[in-house]
């Protein structure tokens, strides 16, 4: 790219940006080459700048600076790199969250969005940010501001390896596990890395898809929030089984989550009511205290929970349903109260669970979905057969930075899930960077009913793909 071309583009992203949020464009700046084969590394201060400003304050970085100022939505630093050809490469951001964990976002050539998580540290690391498909000539790359307040060095990139083939462990980790729940998961084994199973959160959404598009999803998700004891005290009355049965009567697949009412200690005022007691805000029970002992009160009152659901999956398993079991979800986010005291606790509370389920209970029709990333929060192979992410970020792009992490985190021995999305991925994107979900499945309102997330054009071109499964090619799996 010449340098003429460069500050035209500078011109271009500081038109968009608008006179209020005008990006600063370089002084003078060395004429980015096209990457080669060991890699190469993109100085932010460098970069082109929208309202973000260069700094030298910390130190070790690289170059003559390092970018800052992340604190308004709109604020970004603008990479733009040239590619010979159309490829794909893996992106490492060299980047410091000194105020605490946080998270980006990566937008290649201003379309879809993907979400990266800086871990809290007070010097520069590398941090793998997934894979960007660089197209022939010239391509912008995007770090926008999301959660804010870090510092962002350089970004490297470096061309894709070829992912080797799978591994995928042959048989749940249950030994137990009925006849149902051995033929999904050989089901979904012959499926992965080949297809991607759609899905919706909620029955209601999922026909709602089929008014809009023509097909069904193949896989509708529930949640058992509503059979929590702390919210059936106070009047509510889950549907979540009669749901799952109905769209397993037709043929469908059937996934499970729970938004765990804290067993006790809901705050329910008018600023945390007692329906949001899933929230780490909205309670004060502590997992790690009740967990210290197995003859504290609120031990008991765990237990309790848990027996309470298991009548409820043993509904399940005695109409022939199997499930795609996904408890403690997002735990490594800490807005849920299972994941408020970190780690050990909530690794802790998946082996009681697990436990308790399958070996107390005799519940069998499961398949476990693990739902965090960090591999400090995982709770093991010996309990979990598929690891999950929920990601939620706009576009509909493949999510590849997640898939990427959770691929290195179960050694490629484990299959993967897209378990809770805010936009549904394209197929062709999920191709083109060999990014093998095994499903994926929207939220329900405001995300799949919204054009913002998901266009109808976009959800068609999904629904209608061939490497899209829908209900009715689906049907039969059990014999598959």
């Amino acid at each position: 790219m010449t340098r003429t071309l460069k500050y035209f583009l500078c011109g271009i992203v500081a038109l968009a940006a608008g006179a209020n949020a005008a990006p600063s464009c370089p002084a003078s700046t060395t004429t980015p080459t096209d990457p080669v084969a060991t890699g190469q590394t993109f100085e932010a201060e460098d970069a082109v700048l929208s309202g973000t400003v260069v700094d030298t304050a910390q130190t070790g970085f690289t170059g003559t600076g390092y970018v800052t100022g992340f604190e308004d939505a709109t604020d970004k630093v603008t990479f733009i790199v040239d590619s010979a050809t159309t490829k794909l490469y893996d992106l490492s951001i060299r980047a410091a969250a000194i105020y605490g964990d946080k998270r980006t976002s990566v937008v290649l050539n201003g379309g879809a969005s993907s979400e990266v998580f800086f871990a809290a540290g007070e010097t520069f690391a590398d941090v793998p940010a997934g894979q960007l498909l660089l197209n022939e000539g010239s391509n912008t790359i995007d770090i926008v501001s999301n959660w804010g307040w870090y510092l962002i060095d350089s970004i490297t990139i470096t061309p894709s390896a070829t992912r080797p083939a799978h591994q995928i462990n042959a048989a749940p980790v249950n030994a137990a596990a009925d006849t149902n729940a051995k033929a999904l998961y050989t089901y979904l084994r012959s499926i992965y890395g080949k297809k991607i199973l759609s899905g919706q959160q909620e029955l209601s959404y999922a026909n709602w898809i089929a008014e809009q598009t023509g097909k069904t999803p193949a896989l509708v998700s529930v949640d058992l929030m509503d059979y929590s004891p702390s919210r059936v005290e106070r009047g509510t009355k889950g549907t979540a089984v009669e749901e799952a049965i109905e769209h397993s009567n037709r043929g469908g697949l059937v996934s499970v989550l729970w938004h765990w009412n804290a067993p006790t200690g809901l705050y329910d005022t008018e600023e945390h009511k007692w329906w949001s007691g899933f929230y780490t805000d909205a309670t004060d029970f502590d997992v790690a205290a009740a967990l210290s002992s197995t003859t504290n009160a609120n031990y008991t009152l765990l237990i309790r929970d848990i027996d309470a659901i298991a009548v409820e999956l043993k509904r399940l398993q005695a109409a022939n349903v199997p499930m795609l079991f996904r408890p403690l979800h997002e735990a490594e986010g800490a807005w849920f109260w299972w994941g408020a005291k970190g780690p050990e606790p909530a690794k802790k509370l998946y082996g009681i669970l697990y436990d308790r389920l399958t070996n107390h209970h005799q519940i069998n029709n499961l398949i476990w979905v693990w739902n965090s990333i960090l591999p400090e929060w995982y709770p093991g192979d010996a309990t979990v057969d598929i690891l999950s992410a929920d990601v939620y970020a706009q576009g509909n792009g493949p999510m590849s930075t997640q898939y990427n992490q959770l691929i290195e985190l179960g050694q490629d021995k484990k299959m993967i899930a897209a378990a809770e999305v805010g936009a549904a991925p394209l197929p062709d994107q999920l191709q083109a960077y060999e990014a093998h979900w095994l499903w994926f499945a929207v939220w329900g309102d405001t995300f799949i009913n919204n054009a913002d997330w998901n266009s109808p054009e976009n959800l068609k071109k999904i629904y209608t793909s061939d490497y899209v499964l829908t209900l009715d090619e689906i049907q039969g799996w059990r014999g598959a």
